[in-house]
């Protein structure tokens, strides 16, 4: 019998006052296409969170297509990404943005999260009209290792792609989790200041679906909602993300949700660390990556869904447990009770 899911931080519904927004509203009639009152409003409150007063926000479903229009509409045919080779737009997006006719040039990192040098080295190898142009650096906060840039860090990024003429983008899927983690320096504020494009996800933060793009640089706001509507994304009942982004911003619901993630994650880290368990990368975030033996895996399996991540020798692995915003405290303590039984 499952006793819990931590394969992903989106197996709940919605948080409770995202479906009460939903509903209050419901019977209201509102333009379509997020030109809503509802889409206004939550455009402004992002605007406000990301300290971007001349922001441009657009609302749509979910995360591939965020990443795939956003990319997108920053290339010229021959122009490409660098992004690290774990980059979910590399490994997790079936080819969505190769698709458009945009190469992403991998960069093997250990942690998920790419240095200036590396992107200086790939403008480098990509020096004449033979070869594709390197034009935007995607980096995700958090890394799909639970990673997370510190400001320092994010400078030096974002000031490097200044100096080459780069677009700096960021898939913010876990953007919440990175913000309020205990190792985390840097605020939205900041963040949004550092970057081009951004995109909040609420998919994996308590809404039902919805991320919302943020448009920084002035060169990459003009015609956006024609990008949106030739993909797909330009909905006609636009206000049902609106409603939900109202609802996560109009006070600290959003941070709040996130704050529960991260102390699900580490109450988990702590229990397996006071067990002598190992970790592929420090925990700091909703994501948790210990390395277990194999026998200890499928024991726990028996009883629980994650990922097992990776190979690290011939007899262990390390897996991936996701903490969400609706995981509670008995799921937590129930894995943990059932792991020490497997140490025995």
């Amino acid at each position: 019998m499952l006793k819990h899911s931590f394969l992903n931080d989106y197996s709940e519904g919605a948080h409770p006052r995202v479906l009460q927004l939903l509903s209050s509203s419901n019977l209201a009639q509102e333009a379509g296409y997020g030109e809503d009152s509802l889409s206004l409003r939550a455009a402004d409150l992002l605007r406000a969170a990301t300290g971007i007063a001349d922001a441009d926000v657009h609302l749509v479903s979910g995360g591939t297509q965020a990443n795939l229009i956003a990319l997108a509409s920053m290339l010229r045919p021959y122009e490409s990404i660098i992004a690290a080779d774990s980059a979910h737009i590399l490994v997790h997006e079936t080819g969505a943005i190769e698709a458009t006719g945009h190469k992403i040039s991998g960069v093997p990192t250990s942690d998920g999260k790419l240095l200036p040098d590396q992107v200086r080295a790939v403008v480098a190898q990509h020096g004449d009209e033979h070869m594709v142009s390197p034009r935007v650096v995607y980096l995700s906060q958090a890394t799909e290792f639970g990673t997370i840039y510190s400001k320092a860090e994010l400078s030096a990024l974002s000031s490097t792609c200044r100096e080459l003429g780069l677009y700096l983008y960021v898939d913010g899927a876990r953007i919440a989790p990175a913000l309020v983690s205990a190792s985390s320096d840097m605020t939205l504020h900041e963040l949004a200041s550092l970057v081009d494009m951004l995109y909040i996800g609420g998919t994996k933060n308590g809404a039902l679906l919805g991320e919302a793009l943020v448009i920084n640089a002035p060169a990459l706001k003009d015609h956006f909602r024609f990008h949106l509507k030739q993909r797909g994304a330009l909905l006609a009942k636009g206000r049902l993300l609106g409603a939900q982004f109202v609802a996560l911003f109009e006070d600290d619901l959003y941070f709040e949700l996130a704050r529960h993630a991260n102390a699900m994650a580490m109450r988990l880290a702590d229990g397996l660390r006071a067990s002598g368990v190992e970790f592929l990368t420090e925990p700091v975030t909703n994501q948790v990556f210990p390395v277990l033996a194999d026998n200890q895996i499928a024991a726990l399996r028996a009883h629980y869904s994650f990922h097992v991540w990776t190979r690290v020798d011939p007899r262990r692995s390390a897996i991936r447990l996701v903490t969400s915003w609706a995981t509670p405290d008995s799921a937590v303590d129930g894995f943990l009770a059932d792991f020490t039984r497997t140490s025995t």
